[in-house]
């Protein structure tokens, strides 16, 4: 895949197969259109082509916002790659690009820039200055311009549409599993084991703490989970805990993972976490030998979890 940081970076080919968005977690609805934009580009000799953009567009609307990211940028283009996109154009997104109105974005981006002879997009689709641009403009311009263009249903699981909106809130609630279910894979953070406490040492189960490496990637709600660890090439099964540790008067909230099978120094190694299922909620117990019978239960239930 030839990736491209700037739009001006990025030379038209032939018979330009084009698809544009946020992408943020390239999730079922997401390789849905995906998977279009292949076919088309294999039944007319050409070749596909993904216009999104960094940061996301609410960062720079929004600023007083904090909007939580399902990718890091590194993340996406991975997951792009290995979707089969040939070309990824990735444009800054600027106060000054969001000006630009949708017959603009449509005359100099798509049909200049990217050369675009047939264009897929996704279901309500909305693009330009202040999102004016719709479905129904593309179509009255094709002809003008000289593309075709497909909008793609929204994918539904469970009757449920997939969307980023909903992996978040799933996230929010702890429910990496419904996250999973939308994404099409397990969601994970990679981050940096940095020096704790060591309260985990005390209580007979030793953590490794993550420091995970982009501010703007979301984390899950607090709480106890079963996940997977991966460190270079070895994958180790693991419980993972989210949140303060009240019941050892903690105050800031940090990542804790204990890996099993597992006896060695992590610190200053990146390491990856796969969400497998979230076990219960952060809670506080009266002492600390409580918290360790309950430590203990929790490596039973993702023991069991992880050999499912």
């Amino acid at each position: 895949m030839n990736v491209y940081y700037r739009i001006d970076e990025f030379q038209p080919v032939r018979n330009a197969v084009v698809t544009t968005g946020t992408f943020d977690g390239v999730h079922l609805g997401h390789q849905q259109i995906i998977s279009r934009l292949k076919e088309t580009a294999q039944r007319i000799g050409g070749q596909t082509v993904l216009l999104t953009f960094f940061p996301h567009p609410r960062m720079v609307l929004f600023p007083e916002r904090k909007q939580l990211l399902l990718n890091t940028l590194e993340e996406k283009i991975a997951l792009l790659e290995k979707a089969g996109i040939n070309h990824l154009v990735i444009q800054p997104f600027t106060r000054e690009f969001s000006m630009l109105s949708s017959r603009d974005f449509i005359e100099k981006i798509l049909v200049r820039k990217l050369g675009t002879k047939m264009l897929v997009i996704g279901y309500d689709h909305h693009f330009g200055k202040n999102r004016e641009g719709s479905f129904e403009q593309l179509v009255k311009s094709g002809p003008v311009y000289g593309y075709g263009v497909e909008e793609i249903p929204g994918k539904e699981v469970e009757h449920v549409r997939v969307s980023s909106t909903r992996i978040r809130q799933a996230l929010e609630a702890g429910d990496v599993e419904t996250a999973q279910a939308f994404l099409g894979y397990r969601y994970r953070l990679k981050g940096t084991v940095v020096k704790g406490k060591q309260l985990g040492r005390t209580l007979g189960f030793p953590t490794a703490n993550l420091l995970v490496d982009d501010p703007y990637k979301m984390v899950p709600a607090d709480g106890v989970y079963a996940v997977q660890v991966f460190r270079n090439e070895a994958v180790y099964g693991g419980m993972l805990n989210i949140g303060i540790r009240p019941t050892l008067n903690g105050t800031d909230r940090t990542i804790e993972v204990n890996l099993f099978d597992f006896d060695g120094d992590l610190y200053g190694e990146t390491i990856r976490i796969e969400f497998v299922k979230r076990l219960r909620a952060e809670q506080k117990f009266d002492n600390p030998d409580e918290l360790k019978v309950q430590i203990g239960r929790d490596r039973e239930n993702a023991l069991l979890v992880l050999k499912k």
